[in-house]
């Protein structure tokens, strides 16, 4: 009896391993469930950046020697004639330049008269016999020299004069004054800027674009420009200018956009929306999390639901894939087929799915 009562235990026991593997190999084999998206071509939306209208001329003035200055005559916003005097510095030591090089050069005038009377009367005293021809030459030298040492003072007195008139800033052209850098009493270096001039009436929009719509824009793509304060002021303007390279911090190149007839509304400074057509062409995106980074490039999981499985598809993209947003397929995929749009680090070639929610784009 109790050998047929062990056999018995035994056989219920071996029954329960059996069982309980085979519900483990039922878990292990259930299938995965996958967020997914189809895949579409839409054409491209309409690209709209704000950005702000800038002066296409801008100088920056300051003067040309030191000193401190003791008016500016200008502020933000004033409208200058070319010639205005926008600042001024302390001229007293300039003054002092001056006439120091006066004094010079009257200095050296009176030692070439004497010079000249001088060789005069060496020349006379040589024609009568009573001089020698070595005096005489002496003579001729003196005066050689007196009439340099004349056109040296000139040329100081000169230098003094124009430096006296770097004392004043003027406009070198007609424009609106937009920054201002000094202040009276502040001792500015040659060359320092003091006042800021830009000609208003050659004006840019200066946007900064997107790294993947910058790549598809050219020199002359036509934006259509709106005034922020009041959209139905608008006008046109074409790209004049791309950054050659993307801001490392914002990815976007900055992008300076030539006004064409702008309206008076359009002043320096506006706040403005540029709209244009990123590109015109259909195009695919798919999201960011639906790319699985591999040692050839990038892949995505293309799903089959007729057997409820994924296999691994190579594709090419532009630029590079960012948390959070999309990413243009340019090769790989077509419309019409699904693709894991998420989990994809822990998905396996031929890996059984069910689809569990699909994922608008």
């Amino acid at each position: 009896m109790f050998r047929i009562n062990r056999s018995l235990f035994l056989l219920l026991s071996t029954m329960a391993l059996s069982s309980c593997q085979e519900k483990q190999e039922a878990v292990a084999e259930a299938p995965r469930p996958v967020l997914s998206v189809v895949v579409e071509e839409k054409s491209a939306d309409a690209l709209q950046l704000t950005g702000t209208v800038e002066s296409r001329i801008q100088t920056d003035l300051g003067f040309r020697v030191l000193g401190r200055i003791i008016a500016r005559n200008v502020d933000v916003a004033d409208l200058v004639k070319k010639g205005d005097v926008v600042a001024s510095i302390d001229p007293l030591a300039l003054e002092l330049s001056v006439k120091s090089a006066q004094s010079d050069l009257s200095n050296a005038e009176a030692q070439l008269a004497n010079a000249v009377t001088t060789e005069q009367r060496q020349r006379v005293l040589a024609e009568a016999g009573s001089g020698t021809e070595a005096a005489l030459e002496e003579a001729q030298q003196a005066t050689r020299t007196a009439n340099a040492s004349v056109a040296k003072a000139r040329a100081n007195l000169d230098k003094a004069e124009e430096q006296l008139g770097y004392a004043q800033l003027h406009a070198e052209f007609d424009g609106v004054v937009t920054a201002t850098s000094g202040e009276i009493g502040q001792v500015v270096s040659a060359g320092q800027t003091v006042v800021t001039i830009a000609r208003p009436e050659v004006r840019d929009v200066v946007v900064d674009v997107p790294q993947f719509a910058a790549q598809r824009l050219d020199i002359g793509s036509t934006f259509e420009i709106a005034l922020q304060l009041d959209p139905k002021i608008r006008t046109t303007g074409v790209v004049r200018e791309i950054a050659p390279a993307a801001e490392t911090a914002t990815r976007t190149r900055r992008t300076k956009i030539s006004l064409q007839d702008a309206p008076a509304a359009f002043r320096l400074g506006s706040v403005v929306t540029a709209s244009v057509l990123a590109a015109s062409e259909p195009r695919i995106m798919l999201p960011a999390s639906a790319l699985l980074k591999t040692e050839g490039g990038w892949s995505v999981w293309i799903v089959n639901a007729d057997t409820a499985t994924v296999t691994a598809r190579p594709v090419t993209i532009e630029g590079e894939p960012a948390e959070g947003g999309s990413v243009r397929i340019t090769g790989g995929v077509k419309p019409g087929e699904r693709v894991a749009s998420a989990g994809v680090h822990k998905l396996k070639d031929g890996q059984a799915i069910r689809i569990d929610q699909e994922v608008r784009q």
